[in-house]
Protein backbone atom coordinates (compact mmCIF):
# COMPACT_ATOMS: atom_id res chain seq x y z
CA UNK A 1 0.00 0.00 0.00
CA UNK A 2 1.47 3.67 -0.71
CA UNK A 3 0.72 6.03 1.99
CA UNK A 4 0.10 9.64 2.18
CA UNK A 5 -0.55 11.96 4.91
CA UNK A 6 -1.17 16.12 4.77
CA UNK A 7 0.16 17.49 7.27
CA UNK A 8 -0.07 21.09 8.53
CA UNK A 9 3.91 21.09 8.11
CA UNK A 10 6.51 18.43 8.19
CA UNK A 11 8.56 19.71 10.41
CA UNK A 12 6.22 20.70 13.37
CA UNK A 13 4.81 16.64 13.79
CA UNK A 14 5.89 15.35 17.20
CA UNK A 15 6.56 12.14 17.92
CA UNK A 16 3.22 11.76 20.16
CA UNK A 17 0.82 12.87 17.22
CA UNK A 18 -1.38 10.30 16.09
CA UNK A 19 -0.22 10.67 12.32
CA UNK A 20 3.16 10.12 13.62
CA UNK A 21 2.17 6.59 15.04
CA UNK A 22 0.16 6.19 12.14
CA UNK A 23 2.75 6.59 10.13
CA UNK A 24 5.24 4.24 11.59
CA UNK A 25 2.49 1.72 12.08
CA UNK A 26 2.27 1.58 8.26
CA UNK A 27 5.81 1.51 7.64
CA UNK A 28 6.29 -1.87 10.10
CA UNK A 29 3.65 -3.63 8.28
CA UNK A 30 5.65 -3.02 5.10
CA UNK A 31 3.99 -0.11 3.15
CA UNK A 32 5.14 2.87 1.34
CA UNK A 33 4.53 6.18 3.48
CA UNK A 34 5.11 9.66 2.62
CA UNK A 35 4.11 13.08 4.67
CA UNK A 36 4.01 16.20 3.17
CA UNK A 37 2.61 19.88 4.30
CA UNK A 38 -0.28 21.48 2.68
CA UNK A 39 2.37 23.61 1.26
CA UNK A 40 4.12 21.47 -0.44
CA UNK A 41 1.07 20.12 -2.87
CA UNK A 42 0.68 21.37 -6.70
CA UNK A 43 -1.82 20.80 -9.65
CA UNK A 44 0.94 20.22 -12.03
CA UNK A 45 0.73 21.26 -16.02
CA UNK A 46 -0.47 17.28 -16.74
CA UNK A 47 -3.51 17.42 -14.16
CA UNK A 48 -2.13 15.70 -12.16
CA UNK A 49 -1.27 16.13 -8.18
CA UNK A 50 2.38 16.28 -7.24
CA UNK A 51 3.84 17.28 -3.60
CA UNK A 52 6.97 17.74 -1.99
CA UNK A 53 7.11 14.41 0.45
CA UNK A 54 9.24 13.19 2.72
CA UNK A 55 9.50 9.35 3.68
CA UNK A 56 12.18 7.05 5.40
CA UNK A 57 14.68 4.50 4.22
CA UNK A 58 14.58 1.59 7.33
CA UNK A 59 11.43 -0.71 7.17
CA UNK A 60 11.22 -1.15 11.12
CA UNK A 61 11.08 1.35 14.48
CA UNK A 62 10.60 0.60 17.85
CA UNK A 63 9.50 4.02 18.80
CA UNK A 64 7.31 6.94 17.40
CA UNK A 65 10.54 9.24 18.49
CA UNK A 66 12.82 7.56 15.98
CA UNK A 67 10.77 7.51 13.57
CA UNK A 68 10.14 11.14 13.25
CA UNK A 69 13.79 11.80 13.46
CA UNK A 70 14.21 9.90 11.01
CA UNK A 71 11.73 11.57 8.85
CA UNK A 72 12.37 14.66 9.76
CA UNK A 73 16.71 14.66 9.66
CA UNK A 74 19.07 14.08 7.42
CA UNK A 75 18.20 10.23 7.47
CA UNK A 76 14.65 10.91 5.46
CA UNK A 77 13.86 10.41 1.69
CA UNK A 78 12.89 14.00 -0.01
CA UNK A 79 11.25 13.33 -3.35
CA UNK A 80 8.66 14.98 -5.53
CA UNK A 81 5.82 12.22 -5.72
CA UNK A 82 2.65 11.92 -8.06
CA UNK A 83 -0.40 11.92 -5.60
CA UNK A 84 -2.09 10.38 -7.82
CA UNK A 85 -0.45 7.21 -7.76
CA UNK A 86 -1.16 6.33 -3.97
CA UNK A 87 -3.41 4.39 -2.56
CA UNK A 88 -4.88 6.17 -0.04
CA UNK A 89 -4.15 9.94 0.44
CA UNK A 90 -4.81 10.72 4.68
CA UNK A 91 -5.83 14.95 5.03
CA UNK A 92 -4.61 15.22 8.71
CA UNK A 93 -3.54 18.86 8.38
CA UNK A 94 -5.31 21.42 11.13
CA UNK A 95 -7.44 24.00 9.40
CA UNK A 96 -7.59 25.63 12.71
CA UNK A 97 -3.76 25.55 13.26
CA UNK A 98 -3.54 28.08 9.67
CA UNK A 99 -5.58 30.85 10.78
CA UNK A 100 -4.37 34.34 10.06
CA UNK A 101 -0.64 34.24 8.47
CA UNK A 102 -0.95 31.15 6.54
CA UNK A 103 -5.39 31.49 6.18
CA UNK A 104 -4.73 30.15 2.33
CA UNK A 105 -3.35 26.62 4.08
CA UNK A 106 -6.89 26.22 5.46
CA UNK A 107 -8.49 24.67 2.66
CA UNK A 108 -5.72 23.58 0.50
CA UNK A 109 -5.54 19.72 1.84
CA UNK A 110 -9.25 19.97 1.00
CA UNK A 111 -8.94 21.18 -2.79
CA UNK A 112 -6.48 19.14 -3.70
CA UNK A 113 -7.43 16.16 -2.34
CA UNK A 114 -10.14 16.91 -4.21
CA UNK A 115 -8.50 16.33 -7.10
CA UNK A 116 -6.64 13.41 -6.09
CA UNK A 117 -10.00 11.30 -6.03
CA UNK A 118 -10.75 11.89 -9.94
CA UNK A 119 -7.86 9.33 -10.30
CA UNK A 120 -9.24 6.75 -8.13
CA UNK A 121 -7.10 8.24 -4.59
CA UNK A 122 -9.15 7.03 -1.56
CA UNK A 123 -8.55 10.47 0.42
CA UNK A 124 -9.70 10.71 3.54
CA UNK A 125 -11.55 12.11 5.32
CA UNK A 126 -13.67 12.73 1.97
CA UNK A 127 -12.75 16.13 1.45
CA UNK A 128 -16.45 16.92 0.54
CA UNK A 129 -17.02 16.32 3.80
CA UNK A 130 -14.56 18.46 5.54
CA UNK A 131 -15.26 21.06 3.38
CA UNK A 132 -18.80 20.89 4.85
CA UNK A 133 -16.91 20.99 8.58
CA UNK A 134 -14.73 23.47 7.96
CA UNK A 135 -16.11 25.59 11.32
CA UNK A 136 -18.38 25.08 14.21
CA UNK A 137 -21.45 25.12 11.78
CA UNK A 138 -21.54 21.46 10.70
CA UNK A 139 -21.62 20.58 14.59
CA UNK A 140 -25.53 22.04 14.42
CA UNK A 141 -26.38 20.09 11.70
CA UNK A 142 -26.68 16.73 13.68
CA UNK A 143 -29.81 15.48 15.72
CA UNK A 144 -30.83 18.21 18.78
CA UNK A 145 -31.02 15.36 20.94
CA UNK A 146 -27.20 14.87 21.12
CA UNK A 147 -26.37 18.62 21.52
CA UNK A 148 -26.16 21.46 23.90
CA UNK A 149 -28.70 24.52 23.16
CA UNK A 150 -26.40 27.21 21.06
CA UNK A 151 -26.86 30.12 19.33
CA UNK A 152 -24.52 31.77 16.87
CA UNK A 153 -24.03 35.32 16.50
CA UNK A 154 -22.48 38.21 16.26
CA UNK A 155 -24.93 40.52 18.25
CA UNK A 156 -23.67 41.05 21.30
CA UNK A 157 -27.68 41.76 22.93
CA UNK A 158 -28.33 38.26 21.68
CA UNK A 159 -25.60 36.80 23.26
CA UNK A 160 -26.92 38.48 26.64
CA UNK A 161 -30.30 37.54 26.18
CA UNK A 162 -29.05 33.88 26.01
CA UNK A 163 -26.68 34.15 28.71
CA UNK A 164 -29.95 35.46 30.79
CA UNK A 165 -32.00 32.45 29.63
CA UNK A 166 -29.80 30.37 30.90
CA UNK A 167 -29.61 32.03 34.64
CA UNK A 168 -26.39 33.54 33.78
CA UNK A 169 -24.62 30.43 32.77
CA UNK A 170 -22.94 29.52 29.96
CA UNK A 171 -20.22 28.68 27.50
CA UNK A 172 -18.77 31.38 25.11
CA UNK A 173 -16.23 30.40 22.34
CA UNK A 174 -15.17 31.76 18.76
CA UNK A 175 -16.74 29.98 15.84
CA UNK A 176 -13.26 29.26 14.21
CA UNK A 177 -10.80 27.68 16.46
CA UNK A 178 -10.10 24.57 18.30
CA UNK A 179 -8.12 23.46 21.69
CA UNK A 180 -9.83 25.53 24.11
CA UNK A 181 -8.46 28.80 22.43
CA UNK A 182 -10.67 31.61 23.74
CA UNK A 183 -13.69 29.86 25.94
CA UNK A 184 -15.12 31.57 28.95
CA UNK A 185 -17.42 29.68 31.14
CA UNK A 186 -19.71 32.77 32.20
CA UNK A 187 -21.51 32.43 35.50
CA UNK A 188 -24.26 35.01 37.41
CA UNK A 189 -21.53 36.90 39.62
CA UNK A 190 -19.49 37.66 35.84
CA UNK A 191 -22.31 40.04 34.83
CA UNK A 192 -20.25 42.83 34.88
CA UNK A 193 -17.20 41.82 32.77
CA UNK A 194 -19.88 39.80 30.27
CA UNK A 195 -19.50 43.03 27.65
CA UNK A 196 -15.97 42.80 27.90
CA UNK A 197 -15.96 38.76 26.95
CA UNK A 198 -18.27 38.83 24.43
CA UNK A 199 -16.63 42.09 22.64
CA UNK A 200 -13.00 40.01 22.76
CA UNK A 201 -14.64 37.16 20.77
CA UNK A 202 -16.71 39.43 18.53
CA UNK A 203 -13.62 41.18 16.79
CA UNK A 204 -12.40 37.49 15.48
CA UNK A 205 -15.82 36.99 14.16
CA UNK A 206 -18.82 35.04 14.94
CA UNK A 207 -19.52 33.75 18.43
CA UNK A 208 -20.74 30.85 19.75
CA UNK A 209 -22.96 31.03 22.83
CA UNK A 210 -24.25 27.69 24.69
CA UNK A 211 -25.55 26.45 27.40
CA UNK A 212 -23.36 24.82 30.25
CA UNK A 213 -23.23 21.28 31.00
CA UNK A 214 -22.85 20.66 34.59
CA UNK A 215 -21.53 17.37 34.25
CA UNK A 216 -18.59 19.24 32.58
CA UNK A 217 -17.17 19.88 36.00
CA UNK A 218 -15.89 16.01 35.66
CA UNK A 219 -14.10 16.25 32.69
CA UNK A 220 -15.35 15.12 28.70
CA UNK A 221 -15.06 11.85 27.00
CA UNK A 222 -13.09 11.05 23.58
CA UNK A 223 -14.70 8.15 22.10
CA UNK A 224 -13.13 7.27 18.03
CA UNK A 225 -15.56 6.42 15.65
CA UNK A 226 -14.45 4.55 12.67
CA UNK A 227 -16.19 3.63 9.53
CA UNK A 228 -19.27 4.79 11.47
CA UNK A 229 -18.84 2.63 14.17
CA UNK A 230 -16.92 3.20 17.86
CA UNK A 231 -13.14 2.25 17.53
CA UNK A 232 -13.16 -1.33 18.81
CA UNK A 233 -9.78 -3.41 18.72
CA UNK A 234 -9.12 -6.41 20.83
CA UNK A 235 -12.51 -6.28 23.34
CA UNK A 236 -10.69 -2.43 23.91
CA UNK A 237 -12.70 1.03 22.81
CA UNK A 238 -10.26 3.71 21.57
CA UNK A 239 -11.34 6.48 24.19
CA UNK A 240 -10.10 8.16 27.61
CA UNK A 241 -11.15 10.94 29.66
CA UNK A 242 -10.14 14.83 29.96
CA UNK A 243 -10.37 15.71 33.04
CA UNK A 244 -10.23 19.65 34.11
CA UNK A 245 -7.41 20.87 36.44
CA UNK A 246 -8.28 23.17 39.11
CA UNK A 247 -10.88 26.03 38.11
CA UNK A 248 -10.02 25.82 34.51
CA UNK A 249 -13.13 24.41 32.91
CA UNK A 250 -11.04 23.78 29.59
CA UNK A 251 -10.38 19.77 29.64
CA UNK A 252 -8.22 19.72 26.53
CA UNK A 253 -4.41 18.56 27.68
CA UNK A 254 -2.65 21.53 26.12
CA UNK A 255 -5.05 24.14 28.06
CA UNK A 256 -3.92 22.24 31.41
CA UNK A 257 -6.57 19.00 31.48
CA UNK A 258 -5.16 15.83 32.75
CA UNK A 259 -5.87 12.40 31.63
CA UNK A 260 -7.82 9.40 32.92
CA UNK A 261 -9.13 6.01 31.61
CA UNK A 262 -12.25 6.07 29.98
CA UNK A 263 -15.27 3.68 30.70
CA UNK A 264 -17.79 3.40 27.81
CA UNK A 265 -21.54 3.13 28.44
CA UNK A 266 -24.67 2.50 26.97
CA UNK A 267 -25.21 6.45 26.76
CA UNK A 268 -21.66 6.59 24.90
CA UNK A 269 -22.55 4.34 22.49
CA UNK A 270 -26.11 5.62 21.94
CA UNK A 271 -24.68 9.11 21.07
CA UNK A 272 -22.44 6.71 18.67
CA UNK A 273 -25.04 5.69 16.98
CA UNK A 274 -27.08 8.39 16.51
CA UNK A 275 -24.48 10.49 14.69
CA UNK A 276 -23.80 7.44 12.70
CA UNK A 277 -25.62 8.50 9.48
CA UNK A 278 -24.21 11.63 9.15
CA UNK A 279 -20.61 11.06 9.61
CA UNK A 280 -21.21 7.99 6.91
CA UNK A 281 -22.87 10.11 4.56
CA UNK A 282 -20.21 12.46 4.89
CA UNK A 283 -17.53 10.12 4.29
CA UNK A 284 -15.97 10.76 8.08
CA UNK A 285 -13.66 7.58 8.51
CA UNK A 286 -11.45 8.50 11.48
CA UNK A 287 -13.43 11.42 13.78
CA UNK A 288 -13.18 12.00 17.68
CA UNK A 289 -16.34 12.51 19.59
CA UNK A 290 -15.91 14.64 22.49
CA UNK A 291 -19.16 13.80 24.67
CA UNK A 292 -19.73 15.65 28.22
CA UNK A 293 -22.72 13.93 30.20
CA UNK A 294 -25.14 12.82 27.88
CA UNK A 295 -23.88 15.31 25.48
CA UNK A 296 -21.40 15.96 22.61
CA UNK A 297 -19.70 19.22 23.31
CA UNK A 298 -18.09 18.57 19.22
CA UNK A 299 -17.35 15.96 16.62
CA UNK A 300 -13.94 16.13 15.79
CA UNK A 301 -13.29 15.55 11.64
CA UNK A 302 -10.23 17.14 10.80
CA UNK A 303 -7.07 15.45 12.38
CA UNK A 304 -8.46 14.17 15.64
CA UNK A 305 -5.97 13.39 17.93
CA UNK A 306 -5.14 10.74 21.22
CA UNK A 307 -4.92 7.41 20.11
CA UNK A 308 -1.78 7.10 21.89
CA UNK A 309 -3.50 8.32 25.26
CA UNK A 310 -5.96 5.41 24.46
CA UNK A 311 -3.39 3.21 24.07
CA UNK A 312 -2.00 4.51 27.19
CA UNK A 313 -4.96 2.96 29.33
CA UNK A 314 -6.35 0.23 27.39
CA UNK A 315 -3.24 -1.46 26.43
CA UNK A 316 -4.35 -2.03 22.42
CA UNK A 317 -2.35 0.05 19.75
CA UNK A 318 -5.49 0.59 17.99
CA UNK A 319 -3.42 2.00 15.19
CA UNK A 320 -2.94 -1.52 13.90
CA UNK A 321 -7.08 -1.10 13.42
CA UNK A 322 -6.69 2.05 11.36
CA UNK A 323 -4.02 0.72 9.04
CA UNK A 324 -5.81 -2.51 9.06
CA UNK A 325 -8.90 -0.64 7.63
CA UNK A 326 -7.06 0.60 4.91
CA UNK A 327 -5.37 -2.06 3.84
CA UNK A 328 -8.82 -3.61 2.82
CA UNK A 329 -10.01 -0.36 1.79
CA UNK A 330 -7.26 -0.55 -0.72
CA UNK A 331 -8.02 -3.97 -1.52
CA UNK A 332 -11.66 -3.46 -2.53
CA UNK A 333 -10.59 -1.04 -5.11
CA UNK A 334 -8.30 -3.16 -6.64
CA UNK A 335 -11.14 -5.25 -7.34
CA UNK A 336 -12.77 -2.27 -8.78
CA UNK A 337 -10.36 -0.93 -11.02
CA UNK A 338 -9.95 2.46 -8.21
CA UNK A 339 -13.71 3.03 -9.42
CA UNK A 340 -15.66 3.17 -6.38
CA UNK A 341 -16.93 6.41 -5.00
CA UNK A 342 -14.71 7.92 -2.35
CA UNK A 343 -17.77 8.98 0.09
CA UNK A 344 -18.64 5.13 0.39
CA UNK A 345 -15.56 3.79 0.47
CA UNK A 346 -14.34 6.03 2.91
CA UNK A 347 -16.88 4.07 5.65
CA UNK A 348 -17.09 1.08 4.10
Amino acid sequence: MKLGFVVNDVMSEESGYTTTRLGMTAINRGHEVWVMGVGDLAYDADEKIRANARSVSKKNYKSPETYLVDLQGSKGRSERITVDDLDVLMLRNDPSQDSGSRSWAQTSGINFGRIAMRHGVIVLNDPIGLAKATNKTYFQLFPQDVRPRTVITRSREEIKQFVNEQDGHAVLKPLQGSGGAGVFLIRPEDKANLNQMIDSLIRDGYVIAQEYLPAAAEGDTRLFVMNGQPLRYKGKYAAFRRVRSGDDMRSNIHAGGKLRQAEITDTHLKMAKIVRPKLVKDGMFLVGLDIVGDKLMEINVFSPGGLGSAQRFEKVNFNIAVIESLELKVEYMSFYQRKFDNVDMATL
